[in-house]
């Protein structure tokens, strides 16, 4: 199942292109996250950038255990991860836009200790 549309696609594609252009130490971490995925009780993904060769994803990831961190994360296994104990999967939250930069986000997330969108 496809858990992102085509024009978040494509935005993601493009910031990683803008990151490839960088130093090569470089993420850009002012730019805004292009979506929001969410599953089981209390994961939560920020993501910014995605590389359509590998479909490795960046942005800000909270498993629920009280330490959001920026970092990769392969949008192949998002889409394949079933929650228990009725399956569920990852999902997309349809109605969420980005306020703040990743670097904003991730701040205040560390302090909370969850991601706070």
């Amino acid at each position: 199942m496809k858990i992102i549309l085509k024009k978040q696609l494509e935005q993601l594609h493009h910031n990683y292109k803008h990151n490839l252009s960088l130093d090569p130490e470089g993420t850009d971490t002012g730019i805004k996250p292009v979506v929001k995925l969410f599953g089981g009780s209390s994961c939560t993904w920020l993501l910014t950038e995605l590389n359509p060769d590998s479909n490795i994803a960046f942005g800000l990831c909270d498993l629920g255990q009280g330490s959001p961190e920026l970092g990769y994360v392969s949008l192949d296994e998002l889409e394949s991860v079933k929650f228990p104990p009725f399956g569920l999967p990852i999902e997309r939250d349809m109605s969420w836009e980005a306020s703040k930069t990743i670097t904003e986000y991730a701040e205040e997330s560390r302090s909370l200790g969850y991601i706070k969108s």
